[in-house]
């Protein structure tokens, strides 16, 4: 297997699927599926069955029977203030994993400062942003950046800022546009310095017109 052989940061973004949805939903994900898709329940549980055994041969673990939908604004929110803590990843991990694994709540806010405190953040300071609108408007700052690219469904992935792979994708794939990107933009480079250099900045390189 290719591998990759420079740094890559990852970096969450918010999206939510459905804005509208209620804190408290009294529905569960195999109806929600069926209304959305024009299923029967049947089968949005015989599909909700097969994703469960994809995600264990790569070893998570999900359980559809337990899942509790909820409104994820403030889910968002917390991802966001746990960014400014140097926790994202810490913390969308934990919110993720208590979504699909554990059929935790991830609407209610008792719930959110618990999970919160787990990957160390300060339990007073994340129920007081929750009681306010703090971090609103990075999360919309993130979905308005969506609604730019044209993203409508998760998952979507920007490489680059220039660059996407949308839908679930298989490691090799990102390995190798990765790779691809990194040659590209190198060759770009080496361009620039041929030609007595080229403009740049972290969205990327401007060849000069001729």
């Amino acid at each position: 297997m290719q591998k990759v052989n420079f740094p890559v940061e990852v970096v969450y973004r918010c999206f939510e699927l459905d804005p509208t949805s209620k804190r408290d939903v009294d529905y569960n994900i195999y109806e929600a599926l069926s209304k959305k898709y024009g299923m029967s329940v049947e089968q949005a549980k015989a599909n909700s069955r097969n994703l469960e055994k994809m995600a264990a041969e790569v070893g998570l673990e999900f359980n559809f029977d337990t899942q509790i939908l909820t409104n994820t604004f403030d889910a968002h929110r917390l991802v966001m203030f746990a960014n400014k803590q140097g926790l994202m990843h810490e913390m969308t991990d934990r919110i993720l994993r208590a979504y699909f694994t554990e059929g935790k709540h991830i609407g209610d806010h008792t719930t959110l400062v618990q999970l919160a405190e787990e990957v160390g953040l300060n339990g007073e300071s994340v129920k007081e942003m929750l009681s306010s609108t703090d971090m609103s408007g990075e999360v919309r700052e993130d979905e308005g950046l969506a609604a730019q690219y044209g993203i409508r469904s998760i998952p979507f992935f920007i490489l680059n800022k220039k660059y996407s792979l949308t839908g679930a994708q298989p490691t090799e794939t990102f390995i190798q546009a990765l790779n691809q990107i990194k040659a590209e933009e190198s060759a770009i480079t080496d361009l620039g310095d041929q030609d007595g250099g080229l403009s740049c900045d972290e969205n990327g390189c401007e060849i000069p017109k001729k």
